[in-house]
């Protein structure tokens, strides 16, 4: 029996993103991290796999689930109940961003779109990384929901300024942008009642399918309009879950459920992609001097101020202030996104592409290794 050399090299590379990095979990290594340093590795010794369309095809699917998935997961009846305290946390969010934008200006001379960009890298949390991690934290219940709702939040608000300053050189793009973002938002909750009254009760137990295909449309839209797969997928997400009242079984516990089986599996992918694409020029001992003083500066000052915030706002204890600011401390995903962006659009050296990664491993791993000593102890069981 002969094997296509390409479909043995395929059952490698799932076997390995599927079983090497949750074998490293024993030792605290989030998989992503794992899957994204195998990109690399694959990338300096096998060169004839980088490229391979399929690979882009499978990491697209990877990051329009797991965005579908944290829109989905937006509870905007609990924002709404927090919104006094949300107001607090968003606009010394506001302020920070603000702040290391003027000083990205100022002393680094860069352009107040990059300077912005390099500023939403560095403060965002990575929402569907943190939402993935939070039942496994050690955090009480109140501290997990606590978490999610700031990380969402902060999410929002990251994606808005991201799609703004992603056409912000041009008045017309911007304004042809917002339109076609607009008719996105005003067309898909139409096409998931259509499918709703014409195809589910016709095909019992498609609506994972209908709301994955939509996802995924909605991400390649965005796309392709220069502003990312995540703002599609996680507004397709977002306007599911509001259809809940409407559609009951589109945003069920059992689709969210499948939504999130279906990203577990093709996240890694996403990483594994994204390691690949990393420049030999980031992979030089300068880069990781840039990531250890942006994470020596950056970490404890977002570290302080969600501890002030949860402390003072939230009126929580310090030591609880501290596991739910800590576990906000993850900005993986939206770092990449952000370095990948200032890479190619305002071409920043690849020593500093490189140092945004490692800022990104630094604070992603953090929680993982802290978390556990301050957690909260598990209640014995009952005799």
């Amino acid at each position: 029996m002969h094997i296509p050399a390409q479909t043995v090299t395929y059952l490698i590379l799932i076997f390995g993103l599927l079983v090497v990095p949750r074998a490293l979990q024993r030792f605290r290594i989030p998989a992503p991290l794992t899957c994204f340093a195998l990109g690399i590795v694959v990338a300096i010794f096998f060169k004839r796999i980088v490229g391979d369309p399929v690979q882009t095809v499978v990491a697209t699917l990877g990051i329009a689930a797991l965005f579908l998935l944290a829109g989905l997961e937006v509870d905007l009846v609990e924002i709404r109940r927090q919104l006094p305290r949300l107001s607090g946390y968003l606009v010394s969010r506001a302020l920070f961003l603000t702040a290391f934008a003027w000083v990205g200006i100022h002393y680094f001379h860069m352009s107040w779109q990059a300077a912005t960009l390099l500023s939403l890298g560095l403060l965002t949390p990575s929402t569907g990384f943190i939402l993935d991690t939070l039942p496994h934290s050690g955090l009480d219940p109140s501290e997990q929901m606590e978490v999610s709702i700031n990380a969402i939040a902060g999410e929002i608000m990251a994606l808005i300024l991201l799609f703004f300053l992603s056409q912000s050189g041009s008045m017309l793009a911007l304004g042809t942008s917002a339109l076609i973002l607009l008719l996105l938002i005003v067309v898909t909750p139409f096409l998931f009642l259509f499918f709703g009254k014409y195809i589910v009760p016709y095909a019992p137990g498609s609506e994972f399918s209908l709301l994955l295909m939509v996802g995924i449309v909605c991400a390649v839209i965005t796309q392709n309009m220069g502003i990312h797969y995540l703002i599609g997928a996680f507004i397709a997400g977002l306007i599911a879950g509001l259809l809940k009242t409407r559609m009951a079984t589109l945003a069920s516990d059992e689709n969210l459920h499948a939504v999130r089986l279906f990203s577990s599996f093709f996240i890694p992918f996403y990483f594994f992609h994204e390691g690949m694409d990393v420049p030999a020029g980031a992979l030089v001992l300068k880069s990781l001097l840039y990531g250890v003083l942006l994470a020596v500066i950056v970490m404890p000052i977002r570290l302080g101020k969600n501890w002030l915030q949860t402390r003072y706002l939230s009126r929580r204890t310090a030591k609880a202030s501290f596991r739910v600011a800590i576990a906000l401390e993850p900005t993986l995903i939206f770092t990449l996104v952000i370095a990948g962006v200032l890479h190619e659009a305002f071409h920043i050296p690849d020593a500093l592409y490189g140092g945004l990664l490692v800022y990104a491993a630094v604070t992603t791993i953090l929680p993982s290794l802290v978390l556990p000593s301050v957690s909260i102890p598990p209640e014995p069981e009952a005799q």
